[in-house]
């Protein structure tokens, strides 16, 4: 088994680094677009961070592990609701401040993702008609991104297009498809074959392990955020994440094969996804986040690991 947790490491690793080539290398090209900063940060950066979600749970269907997905949604939307944020929240030191109209338009969505979500999978199955409910919901989603978000941000469009093509990150774009690719694959592998040695049913592993480990991206960039004075922005890569993975990430693993969600999953981490979610809806009203309560975000998640270890 020790064997088989290096390649997870190493897996994810790789998934995660080519991850953060891939979106490095798509804002340059959108850059060169003509791409306005909005639309970067947005489309490219919020979606190139879940692709460690998205692609670990597509290749999950095609191997017939398909309970995964909804560990890894589950595991990634609370960790992100309460891990992340808490942590933002504290590092700030100050209070956050939700100024931007558009962050309560996502925080609607949000809470629709996530009922979305609790909808398809409460009677244990996930098919691709019902997939497709999360696919049009984010559709409708980015067209309003598209429309009104420009509106709302205070940051210039790209005004120059480059005269030569940037070659070099097309190039790394490609390798880094590839690295993703491959990464996803050997982590579902290695973590299947770890489930099989500790006992413990893959969806659990993918609800804490396999979960905390693919929203490192969001995290790195959220710290970074923080070091730039953008904590704001932050909060929205959050909002953005939480989502892509409820409403796109099994829409469309769907369409691979039908997704199995366990009754331990329906029973607990369901319903504490979904009230994580309404409590960060609540919490936000005022338009703040302290870092006492983002202390409290991180109490909640430990105690979410806590119950969780009991599952398994």
């Amino acid at each position: 088994m020790l064997i088989q947790i290096l390649i997870f490491i190493a897996a994810l690793s790789v998934l995660l680094l080519a991850a953060r080539f891939f979106t490095q290398s798509a804002e340059t090209i959108g850059s060169w677009l003509r791409m306005s900063p909005f639309i970067i940060g947005v489309f490219i950066v919020g979606i190139g961070t879940s692709l460690p979600e998205l692609v670990s749970s597509i290749l999950s269907v095609r191997q017939g592990l398909s309970e995964i997905v909804p560990g890894n949604v589950m595991g990634a939307n609370i960790s992100n609701i309460l891990l992340i944020t808490g942590v933002v929240a504290y590092l700030n030191k100050i209070e956050l401040r939700l100024t931007r109209s558009y962050i309560f338009i996502d925080l609607h969505y949000l809470i629709g993702g996530l009922l979305i979500f609790t909808v398809i999978s409460y009677d244990g199955q996930i098919n691709w008609a019902e997939g497709l409910f999360g696919i049009f919901a984010f559709i409708i989603y980015s067209f309003y991104l598209l429309k009104e978000g420009d509106k709302g941000s205070d940051l210039p469009a790209q005004e120059e297009k480059n005269s030569s093509f940037p070659v070099k990150a097309f190039l790394i774009l490609l390798l880094a498809g590839v690295g993703i690719y491959f990464g996803a694959d050997y982590t579902i592998s290695s973590l299947s074959a770890i489930a099989e040695a500790l006992g413990i049913p893959p969806a659990i592993i993918a609800l804490t392990l396999l979960s905390l480990g693919t929203t490192l991206p969001e995290l790195a960039v959220n710290i970074a955020a923080i070091r730039e004075g953008k904590a704001e922005m932050a909060v929205g890569n959050v909002l953005g994440s939480c989502i892509f993975n409820a409403m796109v990430v099994p829409g469309a693993a769907s369409f691979f094969g039908s997704i199995h969600v366990p009754q331990a999953l329906i029973g607990f981490s369901l319903p504490f996804m979904l009230g994580a979610g309404l409590f960060f809806y609540l919490l936000t009203q005022d338009k703040k986040i302290s870092r006492w309560e983002g202390i409290l975000f991180i109490i909640l998640y430990g105690l979410f690991l806590i119950k969780v270890a009991n599952l398994a």
